[in-house]
């Protein structure tokens, strides 16, 4: 069995909405497409290239598919050419309830019971990628359907879009993999393991805080 791993840019209020451009996802008139672009630096590019090499297959949302497949076959021969040729050669996973034009080489429509196809596709792969899809990412936090989560956080708050957290996330308790490592534009990338168990409580006004004394 592979591992999914959801890579997700956000603000500091957890939004994830349209961080590539301002026609990207003007869901709700959300006025803020391209918020990540004027933050990128040599930092945060370097650890993008990093997280996605080794990925076998990406698992993407109809709308993040349709931006892709209408960006990337034509990007190959520029400056995000390595990209281009790992997301061009791979196969790519669809979750959608429509019909989409599935024209990008390598490209398979999920069946209706997504959460078993999410399975299959992470029994058949090593390394499956999620990028951009909040919605999609809303049913695999929900289904506990991810096994890591790479978070790049911006120092901006915009009150409003989609957030990574929303929709009905259950209880999770994660585990942080490295430290956080911060860029000069102040972005701090985190990355995080699926941990077996809920959150736990505590009272932190008791003597021992909750702990038990041996």
């Amino acid at each position: 069995m592979g591992l999914i791993t959801i890579e997700t840019f956000a603000t500091l209020d957890l939004v994830g909405q349209a961080p590539g451009g301002p026609e990207e996802d003007p869901e709700g008139g959300f006025p803020f497409g391209g918020w990540q672009a004027p933050l990128l630096d040599d930092v945060g590019g370097d650890q993008v290239a990093a997280a996605y090499r080794g990925t076998d297959a990406l698992l993407l949302g109809r709308r993040t598919y349709d931006i892709f497949a209408a960006y990337w076959p034509h990007q190959q021969g520029g400056p995000d050419d390595d990209i281009a040729a790992l997301f061009n050669r791979i196969p790519k996973y669809v979750a959608s309830r429509g019909t989409p034009d599935l024209s990008w080489a390598g490209s398979t429509l999920l069946g209706p019971d997504l959460p078993a196809a999410v399975r299959e596709v992470r029994d058949r792969h090593e390394d499956v990628k999620v990028v951009g899809s909040l919605d999609l990412v809303q049913t695999l936090l929900r289904e506990r359907l991810f096994d890591r989560l790479d978070l790049w956080l911006h120092p901006i708050t915009l009150g409003v879009g989609k957030r990574l957290f929303e929709g009905g996330v259950v209880p999770t308790s994660l585990t942080l993999l490295d430290p956080p490592v911060a860029g000069p534009s102040g972005t701090v990338y985190l990355r995080y393991a699926l941990a077996d168990g809920t959150p736990r409580t505590g009272d932190m006004g008791a003597p021992d805080r909750g702990l038990t004394e041996a």
